[in-house]
């Protein structure tokens, strides 16, 4: 239980009616979940306006209503009028438990591309010093209580100061954490007094209805972090980073490959080997180090080098820093998966044209006898992807397995379908196998030397949708299956 007073202490707010400081047993933006004594949110959102749910919720027993305007609910009922509920939910959060994020060193990444491997890279390099530090990300969010599938890349305010909770209740002093677009132009991470921001890349995206309003908007809302944290660290090569500058009040630091970056990569080049592809450069400005990590392609060197920058401000020696680069693995991001000496097997959450162009362009860089890109398509979504997906893995790929992804309420032959009308675009060849798991034999079992073989779409997802249920389906579960069949 708390006053009201002590949740409202860093908000402007407006006492509408009801007692003026009355306690509060919880806080909830869900209707559902509302019980006696709670405070509520009133959230405007994109399909719903919880301001439609104020009588509900009183008539359930909620004690206080936060709101952007009035309602009509019993006088006994305390209503708080603030400008934005967002912003407001999410300092209220922040008091509910104890403003945890002051006690953290929270980093925060935001940028297009690169946020999740680089959260994995500095979380690696962090506990490998001494460090514990809890998680949150697109994939899963730890914080060493327990670890949670991820639904959002950052979650709603009040989610993200429960996990903050149980992280320094577990033990945790840091928190390494992807920052989206959505979540700054939404005030889910409003309150949060970040340690340090870092900026990977930006690039035209989530540009659309329920998004972004243009490329304008969605560098705005990037820039949000720079104004919320004491130091920023930058991507130097970043044609947009003086767009990205603008209204900064942090501390600014630099990465890149060019000489006006504070921390530079030098000689980036591709290394390889049996069933292993990677990168290698030298560390040059503010540090000095040669540096050799086993996840392929030129975006690697970004990435490693952003978490390089970030952990040199932790005093870690060159050796823990290289040592756990080593050791860094993100679940569905060009992850390798050892089948054979002979070619390389890798598992990639490319679920998209752009995405799967950028990945199969990286991996055409290290001259593969062949390059075999097996994917398919979710159901119930745009048909235009399935089409671009079919042209761009034609176009680039020397064999294409078609198969399954999420066919959801589909048919999988006729999304197929689809992905060969944009495949026949091009002169590539390719095969139909509709069961991933045949498909996934076939493309081990046909394997030729200096072969690189991709899984793309999956991820790291562990699960199959079919007709509204998941089934269990891990591609590392299936791989392991099939070569205990042999």
């Amino acid at each position: 239980m708390m006053k009201l007073s002590a949740l409202l202490e860093r908000l402007e707010y407006t006492i509408l009616q009801g007692p003026s400081d009355p306690m509060v047993a919880g806080i909830e933006n869900d209707s559902r979940k509302i019980k006696e004594g709670d405070l509520f949110f009133c959230i405007r959102g994109a399909v719903v306006d919880g301001h439609r749910y104020a009588a509900e919720v009183a008539s359930r027993g909620a004690a206080v209503i936060v709101v952007e305007e009035s309602v009509e609910v019993p006088e006994t009922v305390t209503v708080v009028l603030v400008k934005n509920s967002r912003y407001a939910m999410a300092l209220i959060a922040a008091a509910w438990y104890g403003y945890p994020g002051e006690k953290l060193k929270v980093i925060g990444i935001t940028g297009t591309k690169g946020k999740t491997t680089t959260t994995y890279m500095v979380r690696s390099i962090l506990e490998g010093a001494g460090y514990h530090v809890g998680l949150i990300g697109t994939i899963e969010c730890i914080t060493g209580k327990r670890v949670i599938h991820s639904e959002n890349t950052t979650p709603e305010s009040v989610t993200i100061q429960e996990y903050f909770a149980e992280m320094l209740e577990a033990g945790c002093d840091t928190c390494v954490m992807e920052v989206s677009s959505q979540a700054l132009m939404l005030d889910r991470t409003a309150g949060i007094p970040f340690e340090i921001g870092i900026f990977t890349n930006i690039e035209p995206d989530h540009i659309g209805p329920a998004e972004h309003a243009s490329f304008e908007d969605y560098l705005d809302c990037k820039r949000r972090l720079f104004r919320q944290c004491r130091l920023g660290i930058f991507n130097a090569d970043d044609p947009h980073l003086e767009e990205m500058l603008k209204g900064h009040t942090c501390s600014v630091e630099t990465f890149g490959r060019g000489e006006n970056a504070d921390l530079r990569a030098v000689d980036p080049h591709l290394t390889s080997g049996p069933g292993y592809l990677g990168v290698a450069y030298h560390v040059a400005g503010k540090m000095e180090l040669d540096v050799e990590i086993d996840i392929p392609g030129m975006f690697s060197v970004y990435n490693s080098l952003a978490a390089i920058a970030v952990c040199r401000h932790f005093r870690i020696s060159e050796q823990a820093i290289l040592q756990a680069l080593g050791q860094a693995k993100v679940k569905g991001r060009v992850e390798m998966v050892k089948v054979s000496d002979a070619f390389t097997l890798m598992i990639d959450y490319a679920h998209n044209a752009m995405a799967l162009e950028s990945l199969l362009t990286t991996l055409r860089e290290y001259h593969p006898h062949r390059l075999v890109c097996l994917f398919g398509c979710g159901g119930n979504r745009s048909k235009l992807r399935r089409y671009e997906m079919g042209e761009v893995s034609g176009k680039l790929a020397d064999l294409t397995i078609i198969t399954s992804d999420n066919p959801r309420y589909e048919e999988p032959d006729a999304i197929i379908d689809d992905i060969i009308t944009g495949i026949s675009k091009t002169d590539g060849k390719y095969v139909r196998i509709p069961d991933r798991k045949d498909a996934i034999r076939y493309a081990i079992r046909n394997g030729e030397p200096g072969d690189i073989v991709v899984l793309a779409g999956k991820g790291h997802e562990d699960y199959q949708e079919i007709c509204g249920k998941k089934y269990p389906m891990d591609e590392r579960v299936l791989i392991r299956e099939i070569l205990e069949e042999a």
